[in-house]
């Protein structure tokens, strides 16, 4: 996928290249930055001094040394005072300015830390958004695979308020994989059969036809049949479907070609979402690539979430699914 969150050791990831969360000096500190000094080797540092330093919200590259990437691009973070002092901007620049240098440079793939959320001070929760806002909006328009690395569950956050809205959407909605419709009746104290005037049972054959009708109309449309009409209806191209789905554009190629080709779930939600699928509408998308949804599984309470609160942005959905241990939406 072109934006994947992952947790890992960024000095390990092999990509073109890693960006550095580093001071002005460009000589190292702590953090980030003296890992990626130590892990390259005094090569970098001997480079490093060669540069005349950096300003806050600008970026240089050099090469990897002994890392197992191309190159490194340090960039130097804001200080957080009380963030009315232009952090957030300084932040932006910080991303904009790397992902130009790693384009220049002609990067396929791309490893971030999350930038002055460690001894900076940055909340981690409002720095998660600058990067996911600035990368996303890159790759609206730039075909590159990035990757923000989480090196532990402690350096990640979305805001409190999301994480609390979800986990209480997830109590009232998760069930056990065992409940069945007889035993919720049960619960309820509900009659499981009835007698039903005759009248309606004539009303109900008349509509059950009419669905039936319609159902049998997309009955052999496919997973890939059904997302090509879909994104004609819509009125979108097939970059802008598969950069709002998250999705390489050379598996929505394979999609796009094989009529009969089965996507991963992850992948079949990933389009439902870029195309702003009803609930019902993403249930049908499902069950062509073989899945649906349910309330015994975390992961689908969670998209069901979203998509009923109409929120239907993949990156803020990835953020939710990491924060709860979740897969990501995507390739």
């Amino acid at each position: 996928m072109p934006l994947e969150i992952v947790r890992n050791d960024i000095t390990k990831m092999t990509v073109d290249a890693i960006v550095n969360a580093a001071n002005t000096s460009l000589l190292g500190g702590g953090g980030v930055d003296g890992c990626i000094h130590r892990a390259a080797g005094s090569g970098l540092l001997e480079e490093c001094k060669t540069l005349g330093g950096c300003d806050t919200g600008k970026a240089k590259i050099t090469g990897a040394y002994k890392l197992p990437c191309k190159y490194v691009i340090h960039t130097v973070g804001p200080v957080w005072q009380d963030g009315e002092h232009g952090e957030k901007a300084m932040l932006e620049s910080c991303y904009r300015e790397s992902l130009a240098l790693a384009k220049k440079h002609d990067c396929e793939t791309v490893a971030f830390p999350l930038i002055s959320s460690g001894v900076y001070g940055y909340p981690k929760d409002q720095a998660l958004k600058v990067a996911v806002d600035v990368i996303s909006d890159f790759l609206l328009e730039n075909e590159m695979h990035i990757y923000i690395v989480i090196f532990d569950k402690a350096a990640y956050k979305i805001s409190e308020k999301l994480f609390a809205d979800i986990a209480e959407y997830i109590d009232d909605n998760y069930v056990d994989e065992h409940t069945d419709y007889r035993r919720e009746s049960m619960r309820m104290n509900m009659p499981m059969q009835y007698v039903v005037p005759h009248a309606v049972c004539e009303s109900r054959a008349v509509m059950e036809d009419v669905e039936l009708d319609l159902r049998l109309k997309h009955i052999d449309e496919s997973f890939s049949q059904m997302l090509l009409r879909k994104i004609d209806e819509k009125g979108m191209t097939d970059a802008e479907c598969y950069k709002k789905a998250n999705i390489d554009r050379k598996l929505f190629s394979k999609i796009r070609s094989d009529l009969h080709y089965k996507p991963s779930k992850p992948t079949a939600i990933a389009c439902a979402i870029s195309l702003e699928l009803s609930l019902e509408e993403t249930e049908e998308m499902l069950k062509k690539a073989g899945f649906a949804l349910s309330h015994s599984n975390k992961f689908d309470i969670i998209i069901e979430y979203f998509i009923s609160t109409g929120n239907y942005n993949i990156f803020e959905i990835n953020e939710a699914l990491f924060a709860f241990d979740q897969a990501l939406l995507g390739m």
